[in-house]
């Protein structure tokens, strides 16, 4: 099948936005199995996860296919607070009887809920959070990150910055476990090229919106680049800012260490244009991609599946393979057995393609450097990045004996 990607830019333009689902209990039936997408649906990452993370769970159970069981998928929003996702995780596993929890975004929500599957054995798909702790010190046999993390992303958008002659950095970074983390692992590689890290700030998190005094400080710190160690409307306000100051135009580089194409629409070619950032899908990377994008482009049309929501769609659709190969009584008894027999079948699916998941959980495929292309370059809606550079996924993750993670043996 050929997928066409002009019918793909401009298709679907009148479809509406899916609705909110209901939530409701789900029934308790041996053969059933429940999966809970808990993420961000009404605030700064709504567009990187929310409903069109819950399309692409719903096209992933379609894909799949009658196979003796049915699916039940429930959806609820954690306002990424972490107080309120256990909540909702320790209600639908101990009320509802979810068999898995997906998607998560949100570090410390993801770190929160991380420890209440692991106490409960229950499965975690984590698919848009970022920490790379989730593989390091806070691994658990429960959890597979699927998409990316602030490994990747610093080795593959920093590291490009400080070959391209980056060498002085200073961070604007969200206050919280996946500013910590993505600043962190980004520093290390700045100072493992030899170059050095002149300060960072620290903004809250979250409810930021004015970025002009952080961004006033990274300047005067007189660092070649501003790493913004931030994502969702952190991001965009940023680089937004920094236009309107004419930090660039200075000569300082904007580094957006964690951004997404959804991003990329927001702002606009004339002010993203030359950005380079790392994802792991890109609808348009090739015919498979296009294909898993046209299957999904009519539910979530306005927005467009970002790599967060390809593993939403990637990982449903591994854990159900599994669950059908294990058996439905075992795979809901056990969730370490569930992900036990996750990472014993090959991965392979139209969003990411061939892949394996590791002993630490991470779930390992291709990343991608792409740049922002200018007006001129695109061809229409959504076409936006042009590929720079192709990372392994051996080669773009943490070494697994780098990790700490107690479950690598020695």
């Amino acid at each position: 099948m050929t997928i066409d990607r002009r019918a793909l830019l401009t298709g679907a333009a009148a479809t509406p936005l899916l609705g909110a689902l209901p939530w409701r209990p789900a029934r308790a039936q041996q053969n059933v199995i429940k999966i809970g997408v808990l993420n961000d649906q009404s605030g700064m990452y709504r567009d990187i996860s929310g409903q069109t993370s819950v399309a692409c769970a719903r096209q992933a159970v379609a894909d799949f296919g009658p196979r003796g069981f049915t699916v039940e998928i429930l959806a609820a929003d954690h306002q990424n607070k972490p107080d309120v996702g256990v909540n909702i995780a320790r209600q639908w596993i101990d009320r509802d009887g979810v068999d898995m929890l997906l998607d998560v975004t949100t570090s410390s929500v993801a770190l929160a809920v991380n420890d209440i599957c692991r106490e409960k054995n229950k499965v975690h798909l984590n698919c848009s959070a970022a920490t790379s702790d989730l593989t390091g010190r806070a691994c658990s046999p429960n959890t597979v990150h699927w998409t990316y993390d602030t490994y990747m992303c610093a080795k593959s958008t920093g590291g490009a910055m400080v070959r391209a002659g980056g060498d002085s950095w200073f961070f604007i970074t969200a206050d919280y476990a996946f500013g910590h983390a993505l600043e962190r692992d980004t520093g290390n590689f700045v100072r493992a090229a030899g170059g050095r890290v002149m300060g960072n700030v620290r903004t809250p998190f979250p409810g930021t919106s004015d970025f002009s005094s952080f961004l006033v400080q990274a300047q005067a710190s007189r660092a070649k680049v501003i790493g913004l160690a931030n994502a969702g409307t952190d991001t965009t306000n940023c680089i937004k800012q920094a236009a309107e100051f004419g930090i660039t135009r200075r000569g300082t580089k904007i580094a957006s260490l964690l951004m997404f194409i959804n991003d990329v629409h927001s702002l606009g070619l004339n002010t993203a244009q030359g950005l380079v950032c790392s994802e792991t899908f890109y609808w348009d990377l090739n015919e498979r991609t296009r294909r898993f994008t046209s299957k999904v482009r009519s539910a979530i049309t306005p927005n467009m599946p970002a790599m967060t929501h390809a593993g939403a769609y990637g990982a449903t659709l591994h854990y159900l393979k599994a669950v059908q190969d294990l058996g439905i009584a075992a795979a809901k008894a056990s969730g370490v057995d569930a992900v036990n027999r996750m990472k014993a079948l090959p991965c392979d699916d139209d969003a990411f393609g061939e892949g394996t998941i590791r002993a630490d959980g991470r779930k390992l495929h291709p990343a991608y450097l792409f740049e922002v292309k200018t007006p001129a370059e695109s061809r229409g809606p959504w076409d936006y990045y042009k590929l720079l550079q192709t990372t392994s996924g051996e080669e773009a993750f943490r070494p697994l004996a780098d990790g700490g993670c107690p479950l690598v043996r020695s």
